[in-house]
């Protein structure tokens, strides 16, 4: 209680180690790390880091101690796998924390590098969050596994969604020994919830998008024909890109519109999606790096995926002044029929009657952007870090009390 005390006064900052088996800094989730921890800073968290290698100069103010790396020299993860590197990781952080009882009020972990961590901290007293980027494990691999079925798709083989037994396996290990598990979207924290975990092991934060990086294009107003509908991400079976393609020949959008790609695709699938693909409104881009300036060309974004923690595209396209199509599953921070246009998973006519309302309907399409537009404050990198660390100070409050 004295602890918690003396933090809620503000006398010192939250202590926090950090614990990322990635190369901080880089794409995906190393990104949401790199700006997590950056945040937090900001916020006037004491953190210490331990990425896995990092590759993006972090916040001056956190020590950064990286356990694979040691100045230029690295310990290649394809030297040891993912899981053996996982391991190392996690192994080393493991006995850090023995030395810095007393030193560290929270430890924030991620995904198959935890399980040591999180086991020493919970010896120790300490309290302990893990990061949810996606849905439960078994729950993902399930429904991909069947729109992969569906689709007559195989994912390659150590694909992220492929199913693998001792993955699943050392996740719930992870979940259980986890104080809290954070969950970026209503949709990840449900998941949860299905499988049986108590509503009070969840705790629902959320991601941002660089304001800096992802700003509006100076428009007047929509142009009265061809809407320009942007799909940016992995195209595989889980993003639902299958989905969209169909809604958009169902509407009458692609008359005079245009559908861009932007992403690579996983063996297979384009193949499954034939024709639709050659049709001249469609623009396959493959990956691309000027995302930022595609969506300020782009007047919608759409990602009708089955399943997903929170896509950092629907807040970097909402910041960039793009309308949200997307589905339940997509974890976005939006309000149907506010400044989005939200459909159940799956549901390919009520997503073909979005396009096509916003095709049609500009001054509607206009509304929805101008109102987005005005809450993006509350979806940046910066506002996802003030929402961090008040979690941190009420798990270690309420750790605290259920210890006295």
């Amino acid at each position: 209680m004295q602890l918690t005390r003396r933090m809620d006064g503000c006398n010192r900052p939250v202590r926090v180690l950090y614990s990322f088996p990635h190369k901080l800094g880089a794409d995906r989730i190393c990104t949401t790390a790199w700006y997590q921890i950056d945040g937090l800073a900001d916020m006037g968290a004491e953190v210490t880091a331990y990425p896995g290698a990092i590759s993006r100069p972090i916040h001056k103010a956190v020590t950064v101690c990286p356990t694979l790396a040691r100045g230029r020299l690295r310990i290649p993860y394809r030297l040891l796998g993912d899981m053996r590197s996982f391991s190392l990781h996690d192994y080393i952080v493991a006995k850090r924390l023995e030395t810095l009882a007393g030193k560290v009020d929270i430890v924030h972990t991620w995904p198959l590098g935890a399980l040591k961590t999180l086991s020493t901290a919970k010896r120790l007293g300490i309290p302990t969050v893990l990061e949810r980027p996606n849905a439960h494990t078994r729950f993902a691999y399930e429904v991909v596994q069947r729109e992969c079925d569906k689709l007559g798709v195989k994912l390659p083989r150590g694909h992220e969604h492929a199913y693998k037994e001792h993955v699943l396996v050392k996740e719930e290990e992870e979940y259980r020994l986890a104080t809290k598990l954070l969950c970026p979207s209503d949709f990840v924290a449900q998941t949860f919830l299905d499988q049986g975990f108590a509503r009070g092991k969840l705790a629902r934060h959320q991601y941002g998008f660089d304001n800096s990086v992802y700003r509006p294009a100076q428009r007047h107003e929509a142009a009265s024909r061809g809407l320009t509908m942007l799909f940016v991400g992995g195209c595989a079976p889980r993003k639902g890109l299958h989905y969209a393609l169909d809604a958009w020949f169902q509407s009458d959008a692609w008359r005079d519109g245009k559908f861009l790609i932007a992403g690579a695709f996983v063996p297979g699938y384009a193949e499954r999606l034939g024709r639709m693909l050659d049709d001249p409104s469609i623009r396959v881009l493959g990956h691309r790096r000027d995302i930022a300036r595609l969506m300020q060309q782009s007047d919608v974004l759409t990602l009708p995926s089955i399943e997903e923690g929170s896509a950092l595209v629907t807040s970097e396209a909402r910041g960039s002044g793009c309308v949200l199509l997307v589905s339940e599953a997509a974890g976005a921070s939006c309000q149907h029929m506010v400044n989005s246009l939200v459909h159940r998973v799956g549901d390919v006519t009520s997503l073909a009657e979005h396009i096509r309302l916003l095709n049609t309907d500009r001054r509607l399409l206009q509304t929805l952007r101008e109102a987005s537009l005005r809450t993006v404050s509350e979806i940046t990198w910066t506002a996802a870090a003030a929402r961090l660390h008040q979690i941190y100070k009420k798990t270690i409050e309420e750790f605290t009390l259920t210890r006295t």
